[in-house]
């Protein structure tokens, strides 16, 4: 029970293929209480799993609005006694148009999207969170990210530049709160089938290549994500921030394979790797 009586706001669960879910019973089976945040429309099925970890704390967010933010945070930390230990941020969004085919189709309201809701909804929330992270003594943020945001992974376009911003954010989110004893940390998952997944292009290979190749020579699970966590969340961690840790079963340190389809440069047109 390595979070006997820590208050834990978990940000962004949608079902129970989500990782904030994942995250969520983990802290719980560690003895965190639960308080969750989801949007309107996920709101009656995030009711009903919130049940399954003795929570009846759910408010909804609009991570586009300060005041929302602000909101919601209040909210939860009231039902907490006006403390949180922990903050789990698991939020991210690109429109549709903006993943897959090529980078350089990217829009600026495109960008702005991506970038506000799946980045800058983490320095927002923390902000909000913070005068109730202090209250406690200390604490901490906890963000999900993936190799995307450190190396090309192809059609994952736009949410990889939203991705390496959210990086940066939890470094200099570090240095910040350091001095409150406030960690800043980040897990980058493998991939692992989620709602967003779907919207991934070629997800089903890079799965495949994971199982493959990566040295433990199987995908991540939302138990492993759950545990490390829990790890982040713990005083196990008490000396580590602004790190990003990869729980992707090993995959980060093989060497990346070529993007499963590339262009030819004399006609333009797509074609497998090794075709001439």
């Amino acid at each position: 029970m390595l979070l006997e009586g820590k208050r834990a706001f978990v940000v962004g669960v949608a079902n129970k293929r989500s990782i904030a879910w994942g995250i969520a019973r983990a802290l719980r089976a560690h003895g965190a209480r639960i308080g969750f945040s989801c949007l309107e429309k996920h709101l009656n099925r995030v009711r009903r799993l919130a049940g399954e970890v003795d929570s009846d704390i759910i408010t909804t967010c609009n991570v586009r609005s300060d005041e929302d933010i602000a909101r919601a945070v209040d909210e939860v930390a009231a039902r907490f006694g006006g403390a949180i230990d922990i903050l789990v941020h698991s939020i991210a969004f690109a429109d549709m148009a903006d993943l897959g085919g090529e980078f350089l189709r990217v829009t600026r309201a495109g960008w702005n999207l991506a970038l506000e809701i799946s980045a800058y909804s983490l320095v927002a929330l923390t902000r909000c969170a913070r005068p109730f992270l202090q209250a406690a003594g200390g604490g901490s943020v906890i963000a999900l990210t993936f190799i995307g945001g450190r190396a090309v992974a192809p059609g994952y376009n736009v949410m990889g530049v939203a991705k390496a911003a959210l990086d940066a954010g939890v470094r200099y989110l570090a240095y910040d709160l350091g001095p409150d004893r406030i960690r800043v940390n980040a897990i980058s998952a493998g991939p692992i089938r989620t709602l967003s997944s779907l919207a991934v292009e070629n997800f089903d290979s890079a799965l495949e290549l994971t199982k493959k190749h990566a040295p433990l020579l199987r995908a991540v699970t939302l138990e492993d994500l759950g545990s490390s966590a829990v790890f982040l969340a713990s005083d196990l961690s008490a000396g580590v921030t602004g790190t990003i840790l990869d729980v992707d079963a090993g995959i980060h340190s093989e060497a990346p394979a070529s993007p499963p389809h590339r262009r030819s440069h004399a006609t333009g047109e797509t074609q497998a790797n090794g075709a001439e």
